[in-house]
């Protein structure tokens, strides 16, 4: 999403509380979908969540080891 940089610690741990949310709904409807097409519509927005969950973490705990 871009410039976590910028973002206070409280901010970036609302914001990895919130993906971490997201990701939980999005498994819950992997589960309850059917078709290809939504799954693999999920699955995509799953990976999206986790690529930014992982960024933000990585800066959270860049900022923890200052």
């Amino acid at each position: 999403m871009g410039n976590e940089s910028s973002l206070s610690l409280d901010e970036l741990n609302d914001r990895i509380a919130i993906l971490e949310d997201n990701i939980r709904q999005l498994i819950e409807q992997a589960a309850a979908a059917s078709g290809e097409q939504n799954e693999a519509r999920i699955a995509d927005r799953i990976s999206q969540q986790n690529d930014e969950l992982e960024r933000l973490m990585k800066e959270r705990d860049a900022r923890a080891a200052r």
